[in-house]
């Protein structure tokens, strides 16, 4: 990671080095993209805190949403960013392993961070975000705490391509299996995962479709009658496995899991519908990628600017367990910082 970060900070040099004068930069508000992985209320958040960190350090940012979540999606708007010239780019990375080439492109030409799902292999100046191994193993323990006999579970997560959603799964799967803690380990999609009294029946993909994401846990529903629990690994999915769970009939049996904080999820867990979530904070994601990429092209000194990089290259945005305890007070606050009633 070191010599990452040496090579990073050369290229930002790179980057500051003829940027204009202070009367250029004064005519005009620096731009920066904000870029999200897919279209989802956990990024329309995210935006919030992007835009309020932009007022706040007089740049404008451009807030980008892949409208199908598409690899391909993502890419094309990043070059169309990268070919309007864009100051700095903070994108949380679809498809990082076929991504790379694009990324140190980009790198090599603006500021560039990754949020929410990193592409640590990259030339990225930072990542914002939680550590999402760890994340799976804390939603492994309430999973546990729910079902103290174990049981049948199902996951559900929209790809297996991003590095958000690998750890997540690979937590959760750790965890429940009672194993060492290794966030490198990754158990392949149709692997036969059981122990400690939980057995990993299915992982399904729904790659960012709602409709085959309730259609693939009515399926699992249907066929197994024994499941015990069902997660929902991003923001969208709860809700989904919600709604497939309650129309079976079988909300007395089947306890409910997720991920991000969506009104639906939130207002399950009040309802004592959903046993709980666990939440990341797309506002600080916005928020602290829109204030770092400002403040890195604010700063002229190189030392002063290596200076405002994370150590080690990583801001963490630790996770948090909401259930019937406080789910409340959680969602009052965040309808306070995003303007909802």
């Amino acid at each position: 990671m070191k010599s990452f970060l040496v090579l990073s900070v050369v290229s930002l040099s790179l980057f500051t080095a003829g940027c204009g004068d202070a009367k250029g930069a004064a005519a005009a508000r620096p731009k920066v993209a904000f870029v999200s992985n897919c279209v989802a209320e956990f990024w329309a958040i995210a935006q919030r805190g992007a835009e309020a960190a932009a007022k706040e350090q007089g740049v404008e940012v451009l807030v980008k949403m892949p409208p199908t979540g598409t690899a391909a999606e993502q890419q094309s708007i990043l070059e169309d960013l990268l070919a309007k010239g864009v100051r700095g780019i903070a994108v949380s990375p679809k498809d990082p392993a076929n991504m790379g080439g694009l990324l140190d492109q980009i790198a090599a030409r603006t500021l560039l961070v990754t949020h929410d799902s990193d592409a640590p292999a990259s030339k990225r100046l930072a990542y914002i975000g939680m550590r999402n191994y760890d994340a799976g193993r804390l939603c492994g323990q309430m999973i546990r705490e729910a079902l103290p006999k174990g049981g049948p579970i199902v996951l559900l997560v929209a790809t297996l391509d991003q590095d958000n959603a690998r750890g997540r799964r690979q937590g959760i799967i750790d965890e429940l299996l009672g194993r060492s803690v290794d966030a490198a380990r990754f158990d392949a999609q149709d692997a036969a995962l059981s122990g400690n009294g939980f057995e990993i029946r299915a992982t399904y993909t729904d790659q960012f479709d709602p409709q085959k994401g309730k259609a693939v846990i009515e399926d699992a529903l249907g066929r197994w009658q024994d499941l015990a629990g069902v997660v929902g690994l991003f923001e969208y999915e709860p809700p989904l496995v919600l709604e497939a769970v309650k129309a079976a009939k079988r909300l007395d049996r089947v306890k409910v899991f997720g991920f991000d904080e969506n009104d639906q999820t939130l207002q399950g867990i009040v309802d004592g519908e959903v046993a709980g979530t666990l939440v990341q904070n797309p506002y600080e994601y916005g928020y602290q990628s829109v204030t770092l990429l400002a403040r890195l092209l604010q700063t002229p000194d190189e030392a002063q600017r290596r200076a405002l990089l994370p150590a080690g290259g990583f801001m963490d945005i630790p996770a948090r367990r909401i259930d019937k305890s406080n789910v409340r007070a959680f969602w009052d606050d965040l309808k306070q910082k995003t303007g909802r009633k």
